[in-house]
């Protein structure tokens, strides 16, 4: 078994985050966690500087991005870098399947529950402005003929939010994951991921991912953690 935040954000590939790598580390070690993903937004990370950086950690430690498209925020895992056509989900799509690579949905339903003007959600917008009252109706959103899974469990997301995006996965099949969101050491291991077997390197994620072998889980960061069955 190996438990991994699968997202997460430093100062090193994401100007929102406050989060250094030693501070993530420190904390990782702390509540247990075996890996987790750098989804920075901006990438930022070589191989050679994440191999240095935790090579004593205990930690293994994956470059990722997450990456704003037109139907929202999506993880991305065999990808480093930006390429042309990455701000589609569409293009996005075939960028990722040129390196093998796996695409999650990452956390496509924030905000959706908010009185306006604070709903904005791009899921809306694809919509063409007509709101999707079920979880039946909003799983046909064409997000998820891209996706190859979706976060259900994150740690920046209401209770409300998560539940809804577990529904939806529940629809679509999908097994869903889970991840901190975080950009501090506040909230790191919040949501997780509990792979069946060792996850050593990205090869091996992409993978587990592929295969499903995986399910969300919270709670980590209080010492309890509960796995999120569908």
């Amino acid at each position: 078994m190996a438990v991994f935040d699968l997202h997460l954000h430093t100062v090193r590939g994401s100007s929102d985050s406050g989060l250094t790598p030693e501070q993530l580390i420190q904390e990782a070690q702390r509540i247990g966690l075996d890996g987790v993903c750098l989804t920075e937004h901006s990438g930022g990370w070589e191989e050679r500087e994440l191999a240095d950086t935790f090579r004593d950690s205990g930690i293994t430690a994956i470059r990722a991005l997450e990456v704003n498209t037109d139907m929202g925020h999506i993880l991305v895992f065999g990808l480093h870098r930006y390429v042309d056509g990455m701000h589609t989900a569409a293009g996005l799509r075939k960028a990722v399947d040129r390196a093998g690579g796996v695409m999650i949905a990452a956390h496509p339903f924030r905000n959706f529950f908010n009185r306006p003007p604070y709903n904005v959600n791009l899921l809306f917008k694809n919509f063409n402005g007509n709101r999707p009252t079920t979880s039946t109706a909003a799983s046909k959103h064409p997000l998820f003929e891209l996706v190859d899974d979706v976060e259900v469990a994150n740690g920046s997301n209401t209770d409300q939010e998560n539940h809804f995006t577990l529904d939806v996965a529940r629809h679509l099949g999908f097994v869903g994951t889970g991840g901190s969101d975080a950009h501090s050491t506040h909230g790191i291991g919040k949501c997780v991921t509990i792979f069946d077997g060792d996850i050593r390197s990205e090869s091996d994620l992409i993978e587990a991912l592929k295969a499903k072998v995986f399910v969300p889980a919270e709670g980590l960061h209080v010492g309890a953690m509960t796995s999120i069955h569908r």
